[in-house]
């Protein structure tokens, strides 16, 4: 499992798959304020199409200075949703709750 670069949310159209997986969203610059830390972390999502939720993110959010990546590597006999389950259980555990959009984030 591999994750690919950070491109802009905005530019979403042109870099997520239209394909299952798992996409990430962060800030671009700063860091938010979680119970155990701070992470630029913002968001994971578990898709059917990644490019469709990274567009509906990128418009319900758009000019938020978000940026995004999606899996690029996948094993195949990997259950997405159970790695989508890890990785939030994980950053929850470390920062104290799940990276669901905090506000403000401007």
């Amino acid at each position: 499992m591999r994750f690919g670069l950070w491109y802009p949310l905005d530019e979403a159209g042109d870099h997520a798959p239209v394909a299952p997986g798992i996409l990430q969203l962060r800030l671009a610059h700063g860091l938010i304020d979680y119970p155990r830390g701070k992470s630029a972390m913002v968001h994971y999502a578990h898709a059917e199409d990644v490019r469709a939720a990274a567009l509906a993110l990128a418009a319900t959010h758009a000019g938020e200075g978000l940026v995004a990546r999606h899996l690029i590597e996948i094993d195949g006999a990997t259950d997405l949703g159970t790695f989508y389950a890890k990785l939030r259980g994980e950053f929850e555990r470390r920062f104290g709750r799940a990276p669901d959009f905090p506000e403000p984030l401007r």
